[in-house]
């Protein structure tokens, strides 16, 4: 067993893209955590073990590593850098004693890093700042620095808060330096980022002999052993097969017993004999684990607070597919299975809500992003789902309704600023600041309403061709306001059922933008395209062209197609208006309005 003061629990915190993870796998590779021949000394991002995680570049969920450096044990906690998964930020940080508070060297800190920032301060965790990016050509590191300072300055719980210390480095080469190299490219080592994190990280404050008690923080479940319920010993120690207590969050109390203990170590887990105060443990054989629940002696069973999440702003209704081609695609179809799939994220998937409503749920989580990971983990898992439009989370406070308000950070090339102030003032957003920013780029931060970020991303990508850089925070909660004004033009909906015919698509193409190519299946109602006008129109392009005896000039000539538009799940999500659905199988997603045919569309219409 280990003595707290030969650990060290520390979180590495960022911004997305600022290199976490890649310094991750620094730290784990010079620690020889892995054998030289190990794949994972050729791998990048070693942490990021899930499939969407890899595809997309991010970390999604939070993961703990261990590593030995002179005969201390780093805990090393990774967490997740984009706003929509705060939720695992939140419940890791009770974990740690310390964190590395990673600032990209061109970005400086950006509107996640201040979130982090300010959840690491306020559970007291110590910070060593690292500037990371250092070899960037436009790296502007004294500004970086200056900036994570004020930040400080404006977030700070106490005093001692504003000491912190600070290094630089080039986390893809594994380099890190207690001043700034004259020249990025010199020769070194992550040495002085492991000796700060010994040096300046305390040890655990525990009570190492007191009875035992631990708070779960997370969930893991394999084939071999079933479900782990993992956390920080915050006193005594636990050995297998020890009897013991799980008060859950309701204080509703049942008698346990440990089966087998394992810490982390590198990627996977080491069993033990026995766990003391200060280590993270994953304990197994309690099946009925649930985050924010404690497990305790039983002779003592007191509970621990249970973490605070911040409320969810976005929802989302998910239910069986009742298109037309439903059953078709799927494996997992039913009501049923879908309320038992939901039931499940539940227990690992802290910042989610679920709701039943009749045969479909409403699921309510941190923002598109994170109902986006899923409702894809769902469709890949053989899931058939139906999507409606998301809505924002309000609530009521002194007896008015509130919603949640954003902040939004745009980067933008000046020639498209213009661009972006009009589409942004049509969704009545509050300009807060506008200057250049040391990339020559023009930064911009508004206020707006969460329900104004719908659809804003694809837009403003449009209006920039794909340049615009946007980060987005929750700014707190403001009165209800008015309805915005529909910032859509209409959509192209098939008139029949069939296979979409290239002499029809032709015809889609004259009225505007393409969802399907030749081939396609469609069904009545299904939407096929983007209409030029502000109006929904019906097309038939299953209609072949009709043959006669008399030969066309062009009947020689081939009917060549613009390439259609085929929208990534996100877009699609932030595409369909409150009368649309959007229709999501293990091989496609289509989209669709409520109502297929004319008359029901007409009969519901509101006058």
């Amino acid at each position: 067993m280990i003595k707290p003061d030969k650990i060290r629990n520390v979180a590495i915190i960022a911004h997305v893209d600022h290199g976490k993870t890649t310094l991750v796998d620094g730290l784990l590779r010079q620690s020889k955590t892995f054998r030289e021949n190990q794949a994972e000394m050729m791998q990048n991002l070693i942490m990021d073990t899930g499939e969407l995680e890899r595809e997309r570049g991010i970390t999604i969920s939070a993961k703990t590593t261990a590593i030995e450096y002179e005969g201390y044990k780093i805990n090393i906690i990774d967490t997740p850098g984009h706003a929509d998964f705060s939720g695992e930020v939140e419940r890791t940080l009770n974990m740690a004693d310390g964190c590395l508070l990673i600032v990209d060297a061109q970005e400086g800190p950006m509107p996640q890093t201040k979130f982090v920032l300010s959840k690491a301060l306020e559970l007291g965790l110590k910070p060593i700042v690292v500037i990371n990016k250092i070899d960037k050509a436009a790296a502007h590191i004294a500004e970086a620095v200056e900036k994570t300072s004020n930040l400080f300055l404006d977030l700070a719980v106490h005093d001692k808060q504003l000491d912190f210390p600070v290094y630089y480095s080039v986390g893809r080469d594994g380099k890190v330096f207690s001043e700034v190299p004259s020249d990025s490219s010199a020769e070194g080592d992550l040495t002085p980022l492991f000796d700060a994190i010994i040096k300046f990280v305390p040890a655990p404050k525990v009570d190492q002999k007191g009875p035992f008690q631990m708070l779960i923080t997370s969930l893991d479940w394999d084939s071999y052993q079933g479900k782990y319920a993992i956390g920080r010993i915050s006193r005594g120690s636990i050995k297998p097969s020890d009897p013991a207590v799980l008060i859950d969050i309701n204080s509703q109390s049942k008698n346990v017993k440990v089966d087998k203990l394992f810490v982390a170590k590198g990627l996977g887990k080491i069993e033990s004999n026995v766990v003391g105060a200060g280590d993270i443990v994953c304990i197994t054989g309690i099946d009925t684990a649930k985050i924010g629940a404690t497990l305790s002696d039983p002779a003592h069973p007191e509970a621990l607070p249970s973490m605070e999440i911040e409320a969810p702003t976005l929802q989302i209704a998910i239910g069986p597919n009742t298109s037309p081609f439903a059953g078709k695609e799927g494996r997992f179809t039913t009501s049923r299975q879908i309320a038992s799939r939901l039931q499940k994220e539940l227990e690992t998937n802290v910042g989610l809500r679920v709701e039943a409503r009749g045969t479909s749920f409403l699921v309510s989580g941190r923002g598109e992003l994170h109902l986006s990971v899923l409702i894809e983990t769902m469709r890949r898992e053989g899931y058939e789902l139906e999507i409606g439009r998301p809505q924002v989370v309000t609530k009521k406070e002194g007896g008015k309704i509130l919603e949640p308000l954003e902040e939004l950070t745009l980067e933008v090339a000046e020639e498209y600023s213009g661009n972006v102030t009009s589409e942004l003032g049509k969704r009545r957003a509050e300009l807060l600041s506008m200057e250049p920013n040391a990339k020559g780029a023009t930064e911009i931060i508004y206020h707006l309403p969460t329900r104004a970020m719908l659809g804003l991303r694809s837009q403003l990508l449009t209006a920039t061709k794909g340049t615009v850089i946007m980060n987005s925070l929750l700014a707190g909660y403001q009165p209800l306001g008015k309805p915005l004004q529909k910032l859509r033009n209409g959509v192209l909906i098939s008139f029949e059922t069939g296979a979409a015919i290239t002499y029809s698509l032709k015809n889609l193409e004259e009225r505007g933008t393409a969802f399907v190519g030749p081939g396609a299946r469609v069904y009545q109602g299904m939407i096929i395209g983007l209409n030029r006008r502000g109006d929904d129109m019906e097309i038939n392009i299953c209609r072949e062209k009709k043959l006669t005896n008399i030969r066309a000039s062009s009947t020689d000539m081939t009917t060549q197609l613009t390439p259609y538009t085929e929208l990534s799940l996100e877009e699609a999500v932030d595409f369909i208006e409150d009368d649309e659905l959007l229709e999501v199988t293990p091989k496609n997603i289509r989209m669709r309005k409520k109502y297929l045919t004319p008359n029901e569309r007409k009969k519901h219409t509101k006058k």
